[in-house]
């Protein structure tokens, strides 16, 4: 018993991250896929950095902003982050970034890491990744979490959508064959209190 208790509901049901198989059709990765060719992509950035540190993450990337011809991607991913948050009871306000529309060739990387932090990510809650790639198209490139002393990949196949919480550490490792895409967001919320 402690000395001096605060009141405190316990969430029995939270967990590192889950996964939603399906939340991408097939022919919508071939959409996504042929968007991607048409866009320019730009290096992927690190959040407050001005410039990418390549020793931390080393991969392309397509902001997709809400009022374009990608607006469906975020108006799919709300109520299956809903859903997933009866896991984490946080409370959210909204997509207030872009999403990332990342591709990681051979050699790319994202070392270990947190989607939360200071500025601007202090209001991050939830973060997800799509899985765009067909998983027997590339070799390395898994995302990875740090769950205590165990590494744990997520799943790979094409269209699933895997969600977890910002504060939770993960990585995508390196490619050693061909290319991953993805696309990764966040869900925001007033800061963690």
């Amino acid at each position: 018993m402690p000395a001096y208790p605060f009141p405190i509901n316990p969430l029995p049901q939270f967990t590192e991250y889950l996964w939603i198989d399906s939340v991408i059709l097939p022919h919508e990765l071939n959409q996504i896929h042929d968007f991607y060719k048409t866009q320019e992509s730009q290096k992927g950035e690190l959040e407050g950095e001005e410039e990418s540190a390549e020793e931390i993450r080393k991969s392309s990337v397509i902001p997709l902003t809400y009022g374009g011809e990608m607006d469906w991607i975020f108006e799919r991913m709300a109520p299956f982050i809903a859903q997933a948050n009866q896991y984490y009871n946080f409370d959210l306000r909204g997509f207030y970034e872009p999403f990332q529309l990342s591709e990681y060739k051979e050699g790319d990387f994202f070392d270990w890491h947190l989607d939360f932090g200071t500025g601007d990510s202090s209001i991050r809650k939830l973060s997800f990744s799509i899985q765009l790639s067909n998983d027997r198209g590339y070799q390395g490139g898994d995302l990875e979490f740090r769950i205590n002393n165990r590494i744990v990949k997520a799943p790979r196949t094409p269209g699933t959508v895997i969600i977890f919480p910002s504060f939770i550490m993960h990585r995508v490792s390196e490619i050693t064959k061909g290319k991953r895409r993805s696309i990764v967001g966040w869900v925001a919320g007033p800061p963690f209190k």
